[in-house]
């Protein structure tokens, strides 16, 4: 673990891992960022999430396509800079940053700036105008995009005892679970607010405050344009009793399993996110984003998911933003949260049919729009992708999606 990491889940560097004293067992945070981003951890693999997970990313170009629309109408909202940011955070193996550099007008790639964030290192072959980071940078004017990053977040797991209480649940590398200590002070803060649990035994909550934090930093690098979080969540009157931690290997769910055989993740309090951006100033969240999880989707490789770093150029160098960001307090317009089908029918992906003249007028156009319009369908389908939230939170620009 990190000191950065430390420090977004409200610790401080070298407070430990929370390890049970004798049984070995520790919380579920610290027992996830060792299995899926510790050495030989399960995002570190060469694979990538792609050789497990059918993600928006990889169903269709479409969905980079509409990232770049995007970024197009955050250009137009700034006024057209001479450099354009683009940042993906958790970006995988670089799969929608190159998308979206391809998508792109040529007169506003030939401005883009585009950082991928990611733990991994950097893929063989990535296009030479993708500056990869393990952190993002200090100062971003454009389009930061985190596309299913928060749900890897590693967070904590509370579960109320036959008392009533809550109590942190302690987790063994084979995954046996039992319970330890009452959870108090921050944490108790961010249950008490955002997931209050009643008292009866067995009911249980992921502790999303390492996540708010996560995302108040990375909103905090943007200076002018706008952030956004795509993850399948949850709000505070929809809160699933039993949680969402699971875990997937292979296409398949499984038990959350914490060795670095699966992956592990859990559903997002977005509302929760979109409130701490709102109410912290600069200073009160960390500058120093925890280093980045993958671009960790979910889905199954025929189907998607149901709910439950050297720069290639000098023109990349980090030095180009890593100016530390205000610590001035700066009044941001409420964020908004969306369905993925509400976001993109915004960005012109609507999954609607060709006309049937188009058929016998150029068959083959056709056919390419029918795929196309197909593709839509599964990006923005009920129950499925299109049931994704998207957090957006502009900042010193309108909403570019109202």
């Amino acid at each position: 673990m990190t000191d950065e990491t430390a420090r977004e889940a409200g610790r401080r560097p070298g407070d430990g891992d929370g390890r049970d004293g004798g049984g070995g067992r520790r919380g579920w945070r610290a027992a996830t960022e060792a299995a899926l981003y510790g050495p030989g951890g399960f995002y570190r693999r060469p694979e990538g999430p792609a050789g497990h997970f059918r993600t928006s990313v990889h169903a269709s170009p479409l969905f980079a396509q509409a990232v770049a629309r995007l970024l197009c109408r955050v250009d137009e909202a700034l006024g057209r800079p001479a450099a354009l940011d683009f940042v993906d955070m958790g970006a995988g193996r670089g799969e929608l940053i190159t998308g979206v550099l391809s998508a792109l007008p040529a007169g506003v790639a030939a401005r883009a700036r585009a950082y991928a964030v990611e733990l991994a290192d950097r893929p063989a072959g990535l296009d030479e105008r993708i500056t990869w980071l393990d952190t993002p940078p200090a100062i971003v004017t454009g389009l930061l995009f985190a596309n299913e990053w928060l749900d890897n977040v590693p967070v904590d797991v509370a579960e109320v005892d036959p008392a009533g209480v809550p109590r942190l649940v302690l987790v063994a590398d084979d995954g046996t679970e039992r319970l330890g200590e009452p959870v108090t002070g921050e944490a108790a803060d961010w249950l008490a607010r955002w997931w209050p649990l009643p008292a009866e035994e067995g009911l249980r909550a992921e502790i999303g405050l390492p996540r708010d934090l996560a995302w108040a930093s990375a909103v905090d690098r943007v200076v002018r344009g706008l952030a956004v979080a795509v993850d399948y969540a949850h709000t505070v009157d929809t809160r699933p009793p039993f949680g969402t931690l699971t875990g997937f290997r292979e296409g398949r769910e499984t038990a959350p399993v914490p060795d670095g055989s699966c992956d592990i993740t859990a559903h997002v309090a977005l509302d929760a996110c979109a409130a701490v951006v709102a109410a912290h100033t600069p200073s009160e969240a960390p500058h120093n984003a925890a280093r980045t999880p993958h671009d960790t989707t979910h889905a199954t490789p025929g189907t998607p998911r149901q709910p439950a770093h050297t720069p290639a150029d000098s023109r990349h160098k980090p030095t180009d933003t890593a100016q530390a960001p205000s610590h001035t307090a700066r009044a941001l317009p409420r964020a908004r949260l969306l369905t993925q089908r509400a976001a993109l029918h915004a960005l012109d992906v609507t999954g609607a049919r060709p006309p049937l003249a188009l058929a016998s007028a150029d068959p083959t156009a056709y056919v390419r729009a029918l795929a196309s319009a197909g593709e839509a369908a599964e990006l923005t389908a009920p129950g499925g992708l299109g049931d994704f939230s998207w957090l957006v939170q502009p900042v010193g620009i309108p909403d570019p999606l109202a």
